[in-house]
C-alpha cells in the first residue's frame, strides 16, 4: 500500500512559518483559523476588520534579542566594576585611617601584678574523685568490698583536698613572689627586664621595633618604618561631578602620607614604651627605613623625647602625629618637603652608624637567598619571635587546675618515663623545684618499715604530727603520705608520696628513714637487695645502703631546700632502732615505763 496524503476540506488554506502551522477554512468574510496560536474567527464585512479569539488567552513569551543581551551584559560589567571600585575605595580609606591613627590607641600603664588567691577545693568533688578511684573494679554486688572502698575514699578524700589546697596556696605564694620580684626589677630599670617588657608590648605594632638598651632612666628604641614604596599608587578621590573615584597619588602628597605614618608610629612607640616601663623618664628613638634613591637602609628620623612632653600632649586627630617633630630635642627627619618631596638619609652619630652596620637588609637578602632572608637581621628576628607568640585572645590555661585523684594517689599514673641514676653515699643531686616525688623502699629477706620526718631548719620536727610511720601515714595537710606495702616473689616494696609544692614553709628537710622490727632482734644486715628509689616525673635516683649489722634504724637519704630541692644519699643510723632515730630527730618518745 503506497503512501497517501489527503486534504478533504474544501477551501482550506495552509500557512507555514517559523511560528508554526495554521489552517483557514471559509470565505474571507467569515473565516475560521486554527493551529498554532489557538482558534480564531475573522470577519471583513463593513468598514472594519475584526478578529476574535476562540481559545485561551495564553501568549507566546518573547525571547530577548542579541542587542538586549549585549546591553544587559555591559550593564552587569559596569555594576561589577563599580562594586569592585567602591570596595577598593573603602579598603584604601580604612588602610590610610589605620596607618595614620595608630598613635590614637589607648595604652594602659603597667601596674603591680595582682593574683587572686585560689578558690577552695570542693570537698564533695574530692570525695567523688576518691570513690570513683577506689570503687574501680569492685563488683556491684560485692557489698563488703564496696563499703570498705568507700571508707578508704572518705579518708583519702580529706587528705586529697587538703593536699591540693596546700599545693595551690604554695603555687600562689610562689607566683606572687615572682611577680613582686619582676615588678621591683621593672621599676629599678633593670635593662633585661625593661627591654623584654617593652618588646612584648611592641610585638603587635604595625612598625617593627624593639628596645635595645637602658642607660639610667633613658630607654633606647629602634623602629623599622615601612618603606615609602610600600604605599599604594592610588587613593580615593572625586571626579569633577563629585563622584567617588581612584586617582594617582602625586609624589609630594605620597611623601606627606608617609611622613604622617612615620609620626604615628613614632608617637605610638613612645606612648606605649612610657606606659610599659613606669620608671623610664626619656626615650632615645631612631627610625630605619629604605631610602628610595639608593634602595639601601638608612636612618630617616631620630631624637630624644621625655615622658612629660609626650604625656602632657593631647592626641586627638591623625594630624597630631606630626607634633613629634616639635616635642622632642635633637630631632632630625629625612623628609625634605620641597616641590619633589624627596627623602634623604640622615647623617648619624657613630653609635647609630654602628647599629645600622649591624642590621641586615632582610628584604634584600631574601631576594637573593630566600632561605636566609631574616637570618642575620637581629631586629627582624626579634620582631618575628615576638609576633609569633600565642594569640592573646586564646583561652588562658588555669594555673590552679586540680589534679585528678589518681595522679595524686599514685604519681606513676602521670605522663613521663623515669631514667634512674645510681647514687653513692654522700652524693647530692637536684630533684627539681617542685612536683610530686615518689619514694620507694624495696627489700627482701626480712621485714622493715619506711618512715618520713618533716624537719625544720634546725634538723628537728616541729611536732609529733611531722613524724610519718605506719601508725600515722599522712601529714596534717596531706602533702606527705605513706601508701603502704606490696609484695611479690619474696620482695616487699613500701612507698610514699612527697608533694613538694604543697609542703608547709617551715619544712626545710625531709629525712627518709627505715627501721627493723625491734621484737625480731634483726638488724639491717638481714635485709637483702635493699634499695631506695626516688622519682620525680621523668627522672629517678637509686641508692642501696650498706647492710650494717650494727644498725636497726637508719636515715637512708634526705631531701632539703637549697635553690630548689636536692636529694642526698646518707645510709647512717642507730643501733637502738626506730625509737632512737625518732628521738634524735625531735620526736617525743615515751619511755616503756611511762
Amino acid at each position: 500500500m503506497s503512501f497517501g496524503f489527503r486534504v478533504g476540506v474544501p477551501g482550506m488554506s495552509v500557512r507555514v512559518s517559523n511560528r508554526g502551522v495554521r489552517t483557514s477554512v471559509g470565505p474571507r468574510g467569515a473565516r475560521l483559523t486554527a493551529g498554532s496560536g489557538g482558534a480564531r474567527v475573522s470577519s471583513s464585512f463593513g468598514p472594519f476588520y475584526a478578529s476574535s479569539s476562540l481559545g485561551g488567552t495564553r501568549r507566546r513569551a518573547a525571547s530577548p534579542s542579541p542587542t538586549q543581551l549585549e546591553r544587559a551584559r555591559k550593564q552587569a560589567e559596569r555594576a561589577q566594576q563599580a562594586a569592585e571600585r567602591d570596595a577598593l575605595i573603602a579598603q584604601l580609606t580604612e588602610m590610610r585611617r589605620q596607618m595614620t591613627s595608630v598613635h590614637l590607641d589607648e595604652f594602659w600603664p603597667t601596674r603591680r601584678p595582682q593574683l587572686a588567691p585560689p578558690p577552695p577545693v570542693d570537698a564533695a568533688w574530692a570525695l567523688r574523685q576518691a570513690e570513683e578511684f577506689h570503687l574501680a573494679g569492685v563488683g556491684r554486688f560485692a557489698r563488703a568490698e564496696r563499703a570498705a572502698a568507700r571508707q578508704r575514699a572518705e579518708v583519702d578524700a580529706c587528705a586529697f583536698a587538703a593536699s591540693e589546697q596546700a599545693r595551690q596556696h604554695a603555687l600562689h605564694g610562689r607566683l606572687v613572689a615572682e611577680g613582686e620580684q619582676w615588678w621591683a626589677a621593672l621599676i629599678a630599670n633593670e635593662e633585661d627586664i625593661v627591654c623584654e617588657a617593652v618588646n612584648v608590648a611592641f610585638a603587635d605594632n604595625p612598625a617593627a621595633g624593639c628596645a635595645v638598651g637602658v642607660t639610667g632612666a633613658v630607654l633606647s628604641v629602634v623602629i623599622r618604618q615601612p618603606d615609602i614604596d610600600s604605599l599604594p599608587a592610588q587613593m580615593p578621590g572625586f571626579t569633577a561631578a563629585g563622584r567617588p573615584t581612584l586617582k594617582n597619588v602625586p609624589k609630594r602628597e605620597r611623601t606627606l602620607w608617609w611622613l604622617q605614618t612615620l609620626g604615628a608610629n613614632v608617637v605610638a612607640a613612645l606612648r606605649e614604651a612610657f606606659a610599659t616601663a613606669p620608671a623610664i623618664t626619656a626615650i632615645d628613638l631612631a627610625v630605619i627605613s629604605r631610602i628610595p634613591a639608593t634602595q639601601q637602609l638608612g636612618f630617616v628620623a631620630y631624637g630624644h623625647w621625655t615622658r612629660a612632653a609626650i604625656e602632657s600632649t593631647p592626641w586627638r586627630t591623625p594630624d597630631d602625629a606630626l607634633r613629634f617633630l616639635d616635642l622632642g630635642t635633637d630631632v632630625a627627619c629625612a623628609v625634605n618637603m620641597t616641590g619633589t618631596g624627596t627623602i634623604k638619609a640622615l647623617d648619624v652619630t657613630p653609635s647609630l652608624a654602628a647599629l645600622l652596620a649591624g642590621a641586615t637588609d632582610e628584604d634584600a637578602e631574601s631576594a637573593d637567598h630566600p632561605a636566609q632572608g631574616a637570618a642575620g637581621n637581629a631586629l627582624g628576628q626579634l620582631d618575628a619571635q615576638l609576633s609569633s607568640r600565642e594569640d592573646p585572645s586564646a583561652p588562658t590555661p588555669d594555673i590552679f587546675a586540680l589534679r585528678p585523684f589518681a595522679e595524686w594517689f599514685d604519681p606513676r599514673s602521670s605522663p613521663g618515663q623515669s631514667s634512674d641514676t645510681w647514687l653513692t653515699p654522700g652524693q647530692t643531686v637536684v630533684v627539681g623545684g617542685g612536683g610530686q616525688l615518689r619514694v620507694e623502699f624495696t627489700f627482701g629477706g626480712a621485714d622493715a618499715d619506711l618512715s618520713l620526718f618533716l624537719l625544720e631548719a634546725n634538723g628537728l620536727v616541729s611536732g609529733d604530727a611531722d613524724f610519718l610511720f605506719y601508725g600515722q601515714p599522712t601529714s596534717a595537710n596531706g602533702a606527705v603520705r605513706l601508701l603502704g606495702k606490696s609484695g611479690a616473689n619474696g620482695t616487699t616494696m613500701e612507698h610514699g608520696i612527697v608533694d613538694l609544692d604543697a609542703l608547709p614553709l617551715h619544712v626545710e628537710r625531709i629525712a627518709i628513714g627505715i627501721n627493723m622490727d625491734v621484737e625480731t632482734g634483726l638488724t639491717c644486715a638481714a635485709l637483702r637487695d635493699a634499695r631506695l628509689r626516688v622519682t620525680n616525673y621523668g627522672a629517678g635516683w637509686l641508692f642501696s645502703p650498706q647492710p650494717d649489722p650494727a644498725l636497726r634504724a637508719m636515715v637512708v637519704a634526705e631531701l632539703y631546700r637549697r635553690d630548689g630541692w636536692k636529694l642526698r644519699a646518707i645510709g647512717q643510723g642507730w643501733a637502738d632502732g626506730l625509737g632512737a632515730m625518732a628521738e634524735a630527730l625531735g620526736v617525743q618518745v615515751d619511755s616503756p615505763g611511762s
